[in-house]
């Protein structure tokens, strides 16, 4: 893409945010109020969007990604708004950083529109993502409904489960198999120990984004396939032939546990 067309769709982005109204509503702001972190390197975009959400929420900006980790361990936000081109580090470690650190929201900000870009995006472990340009209406329907959105939590916490050669442990989020620490995100993980808490139990794709997502979850449907696919290369020997997430045909997935299981 040439700088003039570049320029030209900057622009449409600034012109379309900015024909949303700000509007007057203010809520008050407290310390319990949900903190954001806004990072985008196009001032415009980020300025817009910084003052739209501020009537709601704590809100914090950076136009870099040093910035932005440094913003992050002071301010732990419970969502980062995060364009995935910036000068100095690319969205999709960022993402992965902030997502290793805490069990941070993410909704990522692309120009992009490529079935393959969007793939990238999701497998990053982002939570949702917009296609600029976008209208200010849109950022606060999505930010509303992240922010809604209850993650799956074990209800006994510290219990630790074993399959055999693998071993998840929710109270530190870690995850062994055959005694080697698995790096995942946190969506990765969330599926993989709300699967295995439920063994050989079958879930529509629906039911999944149900669970873990939220009901409120309105991004793209293929989120599970994405992340279900991101699990199985890091877990299985054969992706092709899964050996703990299977894929059950016109319906969805289960985690068909091993002939042993403790609990610990």
């Amino acid at each position: 893409m040439n700088t003039l067309s570049t320029t030209r769709k900057a622009k449409l982005t600034q012109q379309r945010i900015a024909e949303s109204t700000i509007g007057s509503i203010m809520v008050m702001i407290t310390d319990t109020t949900p903190k954001i972190l806004i990072v985008d390197d196009d001032f415009g975009v980020r300025n817009l969007v910084y003052r739209f959400l501020s009537r709601k929420y704590q809100i914090e900006s950076a136009a870099d990604g040093k910035t932005a980790l440094s913003l992050f361990e002071q301010f732990n936000p419970a969502l980062v708004i995060l364009d995935w081109n910036l000068p100095d580090v690319t969205g999709y470690s960022l993402c992965q950083e902030m997502q290793s650190r805490t069990n941070v929201l993410v909704l990522i900000l692309t120009s992009r529109t490529d079935e393959a870009d969007k793939i990238k995006i999701l497998s990053a472990g982002a939570d949702d993502f917009m296609t600029k340009p976008f209208s200010l209406a849109e950022v606060e329907v999505r930010v509303e409904a992240l922010l809604r959105r209850i993650r799956y939590i074990n209800p006994s916490p510290t219990q630790r489960i074993v399959f055999k050669q693998l071993a998840i442990n929710p109270e530190g989020r870690e995850v062994t198999l055959n005694d080697k620490p698995l790096a995942l995100t946190a969506l990765e993980f969330n599926i993989l120990h709300f699967l295995a808490s439920h063994p050989n139990q079958a879930w529509s794709r629906p039911q999944l984004i149900q669970k873990i997502w939220g009901c409120d979850y309105i991004g793209d449907g293929r989120v599970v396939d994405v992340h279900i696919g991101q699990l199985r290369k890091k877990m299985e020997v054969d992706t092709s032939v899964p050996e703990f997430i299977k894929t059950v045909r016109g319906y969805g997935y289960k985690f068909e546990a091993p002939d042993e299981i403790t609990n610990s």
